[in-house]
């Protein structure tokens, strides 16, 4: 039976496991063959660090077998775990069978032991995720997606799976991936009623309007899955493709929706440090010098709140130059969110109230008719890290909106019916959740915290 190497390296009392017969599975990362017997080092990806076997030539086919092991070769080894005499580990393993599963040849091999970089890292990721920085960044990733479900279900959210596919724009920018079975080689001839569905159809940059029609008949709910923006951007914070966390709440304002926020970003940021202990000391030493520390001042104290109109004073008093202006009635670029989380707070902050004509269509409009009841969490390190609302519930007011953005009534006549039959408060918010990788671990470029980044000019493997 196969043993996963995080059992044995992470194992609460090593000394219970000594004169254990296992057997492991998994890479070479390292051999040294000193002629009668060899170290190895193997990883399955399980845990950070290898673990360290000794062969030597009681072994059978012992010889023939070392001239064939090499890095990157797969490997089964059988024996018992032994005390190590060694610093960093507790534990060893002694072979008494070594099974060479998979050759690999040393000189064309590209992962050989010594320091990649990231961009070289992306051009071979079907093998970058057993590079150290890779294999840690999936397992906090994997651990942020669990703690995702636990937090929501916990709290008694339905999970609920809405269309990749659509025929409506959310955010309203237009910047959608169509789907279509036309030939586009004549393009002049294209009728869109002759279309797999008989109209446009795109990848869906958003689930939250399929969402609010859950939360309209099932009260909490959320969503995890993918979507798309057809950006052209290549900066170290946007994909073509990428994950989105969306919870929709009834019965619920703006104030309901910054407590969930803020209360599901404290509960993965405390999960990730008891769950990838191991991981994130690893972040905190090789990537970014002190992110252990930040992420614990996360969860010290309540997150800053500050209306837009205040941010926007704050930062025209800032004592530096910014890149890009200043104004009320202008979105917030990254180095003024960065500012006002890292310099100004010193902590998350909660930034509310923006006007209403730099935000969605479907956000509620506040008293004053200029503002609405918007909400953007930004953190120190990533900007903005989560884009949420109160929703327009009066139809009345939504209706003029979809006028006001040029969008289509017939392509949201059902969001519409929603405020005829029951229409009730709700609100909700969505988290990129790369971003939250990024913001977990360190690391600089989004591209690295995806198993297959999609980007401009870039859609391999």
């Amino acid at each position: 039976m196969r043993t996963r190497l995080k059992e044995i390296l992470r194992a609460q009392n090593p000394s219970e496991l000594i004169g254990k017969k296992v057997t492991v599975y998994g890479w070479v990362r390292t051999v040294r063959d000193q002629k009668s017997f060899a170290f190895i080092e193997i990883n399955d990806g399980s845990a950070l660090a290898n673990l360290q076997a000794i062969a030597d030539a009681t072994i059978p086919g012992y010889e023939n077998t070392m001239k064939k092991l090499a890095t990157g070769a797969s490997v089964s080894i059988t024996g018992h775990l032994v005390e190590s005499p060694g610093k960093n580990q507790s534990l060893e393993l002694r072979a008494e069978e070594i099974q060479l599963i998979g050759e690999c040849d040393p000189a064309k091999y590209p992962l050989q032991k010594k320091r990649h970089s990231f961009e070289f890292l992306r051009t071979i990721a079907h093998l970058r995720p057993r590079t150290n920085t890779q294999g840690a960044v999936m397992r906090v990733r994997n651990a942020l997606a669990f703690a995702t479900h636990l937090f929501f279900q916990q709290r008694g959210f339905l999970y609920i799976q809405t269309p990749i596919i659509t025929g409506s724009d959310c955010e309203g920018g237009g910047e959608m991936f169509r789907v279509t079975t036309l030939d586009l080689s004549t393009p002049n001839k294209i009728e869109d009623s002759k279309d797999f569905f008989g109209k446009p159809a795109y990848l869906t940059v958003s689930g939250q309007l399929e969402g609010e029609i859950m939360a309209s008949a099932l009260s909490d709910i959320y969503t995890f899955g993918p979507t798309f923006r057809a950006e052209n951007s290549n900066t170290t914070r946007h994909l073509a493709e990428f994950w989105m966390i969306e919870p929709e709440m009834a019965f619920a304002d703006l104030k309901d929706n910054m407590e969930c926020a803020e209360s599901y970003l404290k509960f993965c940021v405390q999960y990730a440090l008891d769950h990838c202990k191991e991981d994130l000391e690893f972040f905190d030493k090789h990537i970014e010098n002190g992110l252990l520390q930040r992420l614990q001042h996360v969860l010290a104290s309540p997150f800053a709140h500050i209306p837009y109109t205040k941010a926007i004073e704050i930062l025209k008093k800032a004592p530096k130059k910014f890149e890009f202006p200043v104004e009320w009635g202008a979105d917030l670029q990254s180095e003024h969110e960065r500012y006002l989380a890292e310099e100004y707070c010193k902590k998350p902050v909660i930034v509310t109230d923006y006007p209403a004509a730099i935000k969605s269509f479907y956000m509620r409009a506040n008293p004053d008719h200029k503002t609405v009841a918007a909400m953007d969490i930004l953190v120190p390190k990533i900007g903005e890290i989560i884009g949420g609302a109160q929703r327009e519930e009066r139809l009345d007011i939504l209706e003029k909106k979809v006028v006001d953005f040029g969008l289509k009534r017939e392509d949201y006549w059902w969001y519409l019916e929603l405020r005829e039959y029951g229409t009730v408060p709700h609100a909700g918010f969505g988290l990129g959740f790369e971003r939250l990788v990024l913001f977990t671990t360190g690391m600089e470029n989004i591209r690295d915290v995806i198993p297959f980044p999609r980007f401009p000019s870039h859609a391999e493997f």
